[in-house]
């Protein structure tokens, strides 16, 4: 065995070892190496606000955390917790930051598992999913909070993905995360469990056609993004798009937003094939498409991107630098655990229960991802959160809420947490 073999097979029963000695796929809970840039640094100064700044907290559930915070040079605020979506980082929070610090808060806002310059996860198509759980990100917050000597935070605010992070966060620990605020994608509660049925056995499974497949079916033929980013193909296709990951990058985040005039989102009657058609392309793909030839179609003109003052050139090029490191696998991760059903039955712990604190909801009102799952925004407000306060729907801004309506996002944010 020459040396370069043997230090892989060291590195390799490093990790493996340990795991053998743990039942079932809960032994992914060891540290994984880190395989994007382990020694990376902080960003530059001149990326970031001034009174932000970049660091990291290491030993973190096995990772090296990269963290964006403000009004941190001052003890005895209330932290806030800040949770990125997909395709995001703690960047993603940058117009929002400051507002909030100068209101007395201190603000934490980590990269996600799977994201950015946070380290210590796979980024192999083929890993073990079990560290994506979406119980283990919770625990990967809470050693967060935890390393800044905190016991609770004021609030946790997550968008897109991590929307139903904080969902969670709220619901398993509500004595940690004292208030929670979802954006634009409502919260549906944890998964229930089959109820009185020793008298009133459930029917046998439906043998019909999955929606998946009902959508592959239509007239014109579709599928599901999240089923799409389950698939190999599918970090590839962004990654290296034809036509470039800057603007790949560009397009995905203008076709969602409230630029592109035909976001006009409504409730839909039904989860259905032919009611999920009725959304955009970048929910409801064209079967033969993946994402980079979906967006590609909705490239802004030069003049839409130059008139364009919430992702300037110079913020692309943050998002651009750090995925073109990173790629998309890591986050893709996430979306394929949910898929795969890892993590259910603990999930299922957790059955009936509600989260009680004080929560908000804010989401654009041109953000189809307010009704993409037809029936969990009424359910968010009327079952899953028992002290909803209030719901807002920001004018001028489609799903990326906090960037394209900053001040408004803003001044809801702190509305909401003044009255706590």
């Amino acid at each position: 065995m020459n040396q370069h073999s043997r230090r892989r097979f060291l590195q390799t029963m490093a990790v493996s070892a340990p795991a053998l000695l743990l039942p079932g796929r809960l032994a992914a809970q060891v540290t994984i190496p880190d395989t994007i840039a382990p020694g990376i640094g902080p960003y530059p100064d001149s990326w970031l606000p001034d009174g932000v700044r970049s660091r990291f907290v290491d030993n973190i559930n096995g990772l090296r955390m990269h963290v964006l915070e403000a009004g941190h040079e001052t003890s005895e605020r209330p932290p806030l917790l800040l949770l990125h979506g997909f395709p995001e980082l703690a960047y993603s929070w940058r117009k929002v930051m400051m507002p909030l610090a100068d209101a007395g808060y201190h603000v934490i806002v980590p990269d996600l598992r799977g994201y950015g310059r946070t380290t210590g996860w796979s980024s192999d198509y083929d890993t073990d999913l079990t560290p994506f759980r979406m119980l283990n990100k919770v625990r990967d917050v809470i050693g967060l909070i935890y390393a800044y000597g905190y016991r609770q935070v004021a609030c946790v605010i997550g968008h897109d993905f991590g929307s139903p992070l904080a969902g969670w966060c709220a619901l398993t620990r509500p004595d940690i995360f004292r208030a929670a605020v979802m954006m634009s994608a409502p919260f549906g509660g944890a998964p229930t469990i089959p109820f009185d049925t020793i008298g009133n056995p459930p029917p046998p499974p439906s043998e019909r056609p999955s929606i998946h497949e009902n959508l592959a079916t239509l007239p014109r033929p579709r599928k599901h993004y999240q089923r799409y980013y389950t698939t190999r193909e599918a970090n590839e296709n962004m990654w290296r798009a034809e036509q470039g990951l800057s603007d790949f990058i560009r397009a995905y985040y203008h076709h969602k937003s409230a630029d592109w005039e035909q976001n006009q989102p409504y409730r839909l009657a039904a989860r259905t094939a032919e009611e999920w058609a009725k959304m955009p392309t970048y929910y409801i793909m064209d079967l033969a498409d993946g994402m980079a030839e979906t967006v590609a179609r909705h490239m802004p003109s030069p003049a839409r991107i130059a008139a364009n003052d919430w992702l300037t050139e110079a913020e692309l090029a943050v998002y651009a630098e750090e995925f073109g490191r990173t790629g998309f696998q890591g986050g893709l991760n996430s979306y394929r655990m949910g898929a795969s059903g890892i993590g259910a039955a603990e999930s299922q712990l957790y059955a009936g229960k509600t989260i009680d604190q004080p929560s908000m909801f804010i989401s654009g009102a041109s953000d189809w991802g307010t009704y993409q799952s037809p029936g969990n925004f009424e359910k968010m407000q009327e079952a899953v959160c028992t002290d909803m306060r209030a719901v807002h729907l920001v004018e001028g801004a489609g799903h990326w809420v906090q960037q394209e309506q900053a001040e408004q996002t803003s001044r809801l944010l702190l509305g909401f947490l003044t009255e706590l």
